[in-house]
């Protein structure tokens, strides 16, 4: 499905929630924003999130009620009204409903759950017209910057939770696989050292009957709260991890080349000649993916020489 007209569309009334996500969102304001009737932009919003747009614009609330529970002591009815809600009852069974947990547990236990995570359709679509478009791709990668900053962060011993996959050979593939709930779901932990991204295994991590493609964050050694259903949770030993990060960007559709002129500085990079070596066996590769306010973003294990 490549139908840029409806693509486009949906991408538009995706920007209009976010945009709008504190006022009242009415259907007429997203048919208005789509440029198309009532009917059709709803079907066409749903075919594409899979999510109706009064379900798309509840998940993004209640995700951000949850960030504030977990991150504040903000009154419940205050965050439920803040939120778009009218009343603590009202706030509380939509909350139960998405999360499987009431409000005031969740904030006192902080356990995994699975935040909504905002994914512009049109970003899928773009990847798989630049896959299916390399040519153009490379030549439009002289028009961007190519400043990539490395720097190292020292890891102490701590533990890995991870989602794997059975065939997934990328970010997409891997989504296509698990859905993309699960960087909700990652980054909803609190103790994380840094946001959920796409893990490139060593060999020894890698399962019989699963592929070297997972998701996943490192938390402390001493992380011992429950797993959400389907995940796992790794030793690591101590390492330095040498963070890639690329220039922020202007147009959100040339995410994929800012992807890829990170992944070209680190193939070319010679951590030698700084006094260390790339450790690939020590722990995975992070793909935290590109925005255009943070740039890409990326990080290797390597060692001390």
């Amino acid at each position: 499905m490549e139908d840029w007209d409806i693509i486009n569309a949906v991408d538009r009334m995706q920007k209009y929630i976010v945009s709008h996500i504190d006022e009242e969102i009415t259907m007429q304001d997203l048919s208005r924003a789509a440029g198309y009737s009532l009917w059709h932009s709803a079907r066409i919003f749903k075919e594409l999130t899979n999510k109706t747009p009064f379900e798309y614009v509840r998940a993004i609330r209640l995700t951000a009620a949850a960030k504030e529970l977990r991150d504040s002591k903000n009154k419940v009815i205050d965050i439920a009204l803040r939120t778009g809600f009218g009343s603590h009852d009202v706030f509380t069974r939509a909350f139960v409903r998405q999360f499987a947990i009431t409000p005031q547990k969740y904030r006192n236990e902080k356990p995994s759950v699975s935040y909504f995570t905002y994914n512009p359709v049109r970003d899928y679509y773009l990847y798989i017209k630049n896959i299916n478009n390399k040519r153009n791709g490379d030549e439009m990668k002289d028009l961007f910057s190519r400043t990539v900053t490395a720097q190292a962060v020292e890891r102490p011993a701590r533990k890995l939770i991870l989602l794997r996959s059975k065939n997934a050979t990328d970010y997409w593939s891997y989504c296509e696989e698990n859905c993309c709930e699960w960087g909700g779901v990652l980054n909803s932990i609190p103790e994380r050292f840094d946001n959920a991204a796409i893990l490139e295994l060593p060999k020894n991590l890698v399962k019989d009957g699963t592929s070297a493609v997972a998701a996943g964050i490192e938390v402390p050694a001493d992380y011992a709260k429950p797993l959400p259903e389907g995940y796992e949770m790794l030793e690591l030993p101590p390492c330095a991890m040498l963070y890639f990060r690329g220039m922020p960007f202007e147009n959100g559709e040339d995410f994929c080349i800012a992807k890829d002129i990170v992944f070209e500085a680190i193939e070319s990079y010679k951590p030698e000649l700084y006094g260390y070596a790339f450790a690939d066996e020590d722990a995975p590769k992070f793909n935290f993916g590109a925005s255009e306010q943070m740039g890409a973003k990326m990080a290797v294990p390597v060692k001390i020489l």
